[in-house]
């Protein structure tokens, strides 16, 4: 599939384009062009919801996600099919991953963010809105949302184009802004979303974005340009607010069944504040038998993260079944055993985060058939029986399945994106670039104290550290490639800990902490050169 850069640039065209009035005096009211569309207060609504798809189709369109997450300290590509992994044959500027996020972008959140911001501009819509207030909340929610899209190019694929508004002509000869200028761009449009976005929202639009939400990523992106002051600035007026809490007590729809407050954060329906969850700031909603929310587009965390249980038969060769509480993983994804065992060593029995009720890493024959059922199933020293049919997982993915499908291997669970304790690590981190470790082990220290985890000392505060809290934390809700670029810790990390030790750990090279350019955009842009990033040429 080529990726044309300048295709959100031809299908704008053929959106602005206006009819030729000798031919046809009408106007299309049910078109979806924009001159139609974007005139009233519906009109808007309607393509920030467009908006919010799209942002959602970073997890839901396909398993690209998971290209965020394999291969790296946190888990690896398992099975026949996902294997081996060599990333002088799998990172290349032809390779699909490589291409899908760049299409996201580019495709998808910067033209409709674009047309939004284009169009609320425009003078002839000042009579639309009531106040000034009115109209920039309505900016606000697609500035954040182009702001967060450049932030996730610049920590993948470093410096790209900036394209800041719409074009009536095809354009050919975009050309690639520095790394700090993408950064300096999505910091422009944050601080515009924090000014004007809401501070809450009814439940009625639980999954739009929120004040903290833009606070939040600002952290971020303060961290890439080096304004740690700023950073902790941002991330302090989120968790400063009032509005969000570290949740500490049981709470939500299975609160009197057996488990803890860290696995009720990750229960079926207890994603959003609705259901009294304070430390969620923005949700991907998940709706099951909803048009646009359910069914085809699910979350399928569970799918990917768990092991393909229903390969395993006991010695006499009787299978395990599909059940609720396992539902259908095909192992997609495997942790490291950096993930598994490392990072939970000096404290493993203590931490809530690795419970019983998080952490599932003993299975049993669940079939009644089976002589042996009940009996702990002992793992097997085959590799495909390890790698990818039995290994502990986290049970955040766990969940009613889809539709009441267990062998879907889908839930329709709403998923975080951001929650609050990922500020606190965000503020940690910006607390460490500063060299104030005392007030970074504070802020470690105060997701640790929920987990029921020892004080992490001030003197062992370092970016390794950190990035394995964050593992502890964050497990299967991070974008970790994404984490591992920023950070400037993915080769480093890879070569030490990713489990496919032959090959993904050797294959990688220094020029790997970013992506490269995707070979379709450096085509489609024949007006320009659009350089390639060192190494991939």
């Amino acid at each position: 599939m080529m990726l044309r850069l300048v295709a959100p640039i031809l299908a704008l065209t053929l959106l602005l384009s206006s009819c030729n009035k000798d031919i046809l005096d009408e106007k299309p009211l049910s078109s979806l062009n924009p001159d139609i569309v974007l005139t009233s207060k519906t009109g808007f609504e309607n393509y920030i919801t467009g908006l919010v798809l799209s942002a959602r189709d970073e997890y839901t369109s396909g398993d690209s996600y998971y290209f965020n997450i394999n291969n790296t300290d946190v888990a690896s590509s398992a099975g026949i099919e996902y294997g081996t992994y060599d990333w002088r044959v799998n990172i290349t500027p032809a390779a699909s991953n490589v291409a899908y996020y760049w299409n996201w972008a580019y495709l998808q959140m910067i033209p409709r963010a674009n047309s939004i911001i284009v169009y609320a501009n425009k003078p002839e819509m000042s009579t639309l809105w009531a106040t000034e207030a009115e109209r920039n909340a309505v900016i606000a929610e697609a500035r954040f949302f182009r702001g967060y899209t450049y932030n996730i190019l610049a920590n993948m694929y470093g410096g790209v184009p900036i394209v800041d508004t719409i074009y009536s002509n095809p354009k050919f000869d975009f050309v690639r802004a520095t790394r700090k200028q993408v950064y300096e761009f999505a910091k422009a449009d944050l601080e515009f979303a924090s000014k004007w976005l809401p501070a809450t929202v009814v439940k009625t639009k639980e999954g739009r974005i929120v004040k903290a939400a833009a606070d939040h990523i600002l952290s971020e992106v303060y961290m890439g340009l080096g304004e740690n002051d700023k950073a902790i600035a941002s991330a302090s007026a989120v968790i400063n607010s009032g509005l969000y809490k570290l949740m500490t007590t049981r709470f939500g729809s299975e609160k009197d069944k057996p488990g803890d407050v860290f696995s009720d954060l990750f229960r079926n329906g207890n994603q959003n504040r609705s259901a009294g969850n304070m430390e969620s700031i923005y949700v991907w909603q998940i709706e099951e038998s909803t048009p646009g929310g359910g069914g085809t587009v699910a979350n399928s965390q569970l799918r990917n993260w768990a092991p393909f249980l229903a390969n395993i038969k006991d010695p006499k060769g009787v299978s395990m079944l599909i059940t609720d509480s396992l539902g259908r993983g095909v192992g997609r994804s495997r942790l490291s055993n950096h993930s598994v065992y490392g990072i939970w060593k000096d404290n493993e029995s203590s931490d809530m985060r690795n419970s019983i009720f998080n952490m599932r890493r003993v299975f049993y024959y669940n079939n009644p058939a089976s002589t042996f059922f009940g009996q702990i199933v002992e793992k097997k020293t085959v590799r495909e029986d390890t790698m990818r049919n039995i290994y502990p997982y986290s049970r955040k993915v766990e969940g009613k399945p889809l539709l009441g499908n267990n062998a879907s291997g889908r839930t329709a669970k709403d998923i975080m994106v951001i929650r609050l304790a990922e500020t606190y690590l965000l503020r940690a981190e910006a607390y460490m670039g500063k060299g104030d470790f005392i007030n970074a082990a504070a802020d470690i220290n105060i997701i640790r104290a929920r987990a029921n985890a020892k004080p992490v000392k001030s003197a062992e505060v370092n970016i390794d550290y950190i990035l394995d809290e964050r593992i502890r934390e964050l497990i299967t809700e991070e974008p970790r490639r994404r984490t591992l670029i920023r950070t400037g810790r993915l080769v480093n990390r890879v070569r030490r800990f990713d489990l496919l030790e032959t090959t993904s750990r050797t294959s990688i090279q220094d020029f790997h902490q970013f992506l490269p350019i995707p070979q379709s955009a450096i085509d489609a842009n024949s007006g320009a050169k659009l350089e390639q990033n060192p190494g991939y040429n």
